[in-house]
């Protein structure tokens, strides 16, 4: 079954005001950038966003929080952004700030539809309180872990090298990064790619996302693949 969308605004037509979204991507690395720039140009606020990171001022997540059109950032790093840090010491954005594998696991969790999850990352600091700690002995240790709920989001926006019409879909390099299983865990996934082709043109052993967990796709334009600290040795 065909999967595509004629363009980006189609893509994201039933995304409003409210919506919880996660977004792939490490840094501005494997970023859906063409939906980013719509949801900007929709004007949707209010939103709840589940991303690594928050891109940076003038890129990335940082165009929707320029138009303070996130509620609340659930991320493991501030990272390069201003903006990011200056709403959230301001208490204009709420953040909740979750250790980076808690991050992944969160959204695995949800993918596999479990629940919830334990860990042990966080006992005894700020991200556990409120939280229920349990005691069990892995490995011949006992100790505390932590209960961490799976994500709840309304839409998954990810980015990929290539895909076809029935959603499959391949990453290139440290650009698959939270994309697989953010792809996994929304109710609605949308995916924006570089290439797409027809259904037998991608190698069964390369895909990485299987199209059972896409529900949209399009072909972006225009990535600009910015980079965030560009570093080359000295000649």
């Amino acid at each position: 079954m065909s999967k595509v969308v004629n363009n980006v605004d189609e893509a994201i037509r039933d995304i409003n005001d409210g919506a919880t979204i996660m977004f792939g991507g490490f840094g501005l690395c494997g970023i859906p950038e063409n939906c980013i720039a719509a949801l900007v140009r929709k004007g949707v606020k209010g939103l709840t966003c589940i991303s690594n990171n928050a891109g940076v001022d003038d890129f990335g997540l940082g165009l929707l929080l320029q138009k303070h059109q996130i509620k609340k950032m659930i991320a493991s790093y501030v990272g390069e952004n201003a903006e990011f840090e200056r709403q959230m010491l301001s208490g204009e954005m709420e953040v909740e700030l979750v250790p980076q594998g808690t991050l992944a696991t969160r959204c695995m969790a949800a993918g596999y539809g479990m629940p919830a999850i334990f860990t042990p990352a966080g006992v005894g600091t700020e991200v556990a309180q409120g939280k229920e700690v349990r005691k069990f002995k892995f490995n011949g240790v006992e100790k505390d872990y932590l209960m961490e709920y799976a994500f709840d989001a309304d839409f998954a926006i990810v980015k990929a090298w290539k895909g076809d019409t029935e959603g499959n879909l391949i990453y290139r390099a440290t650009a698959r990064n939270f994309n697989p299983v953010m792809a996994m865990a929304g109710k609605i996934t949308i995916a924006e790619v570089e290439h797409l082709v027809q259904p037998g043109e991608l190698n069964p052993d390369h895909i990485h996302t299987p199209g059972i967990y896409v529900h949209r796709i399009f072909q972006g334009e225009k990535f600009e693949k910015r980079i965030e600290q560009r570093t080359v040795r000295k000649k």
